[in-house]
């Protein structure tokens, strides 16, 4: 795979990777820190808990803020496409009385 060799650290553990563009790895690094930053949240929230469960709750939280992200995204394309047959409809009705 092309690209530069980065380094993440991702609770407490490195990572070598490869980034393919420089904004590809500008995400990667800000994803990094999101899911630090999660990691520390639930550390302080669960701190009898395992590194694996806290990366758990990390991935849950992820996951269910993907599939809500995907919903609302969905909702805005049908309320664009409902919009656009409104205009399109109206247009014709102007069109239609000149």
């Amino acid at each position: 795979m092309d690209g530069q060799s980065i380094t993440l650290k991702i609770a407490g553990r490195e990572y070598p990777l490869k980034a393919k563009t420089p904004e590809a790895e500008q995400v990667m690094r800000l994803a990094a820190e999101d899911i630090n930053a999660m990691f520390s949240h639930y550390t302080s929230l669960y701190p009898d808990k395992s590194e694996l469960d806290k990366l758990a709750f990390v991935t849950l939280s992820q996951a269910v803020g993907k599939i809500t992200a995907q919903r609302a995204a969905a909702k805005l394309s049908s309320d664009q496409d409902a919009l656009d047959d409104k205009l399109g409809a109206y247009l014709a009705g102007v069109d239609k009385n000149r």
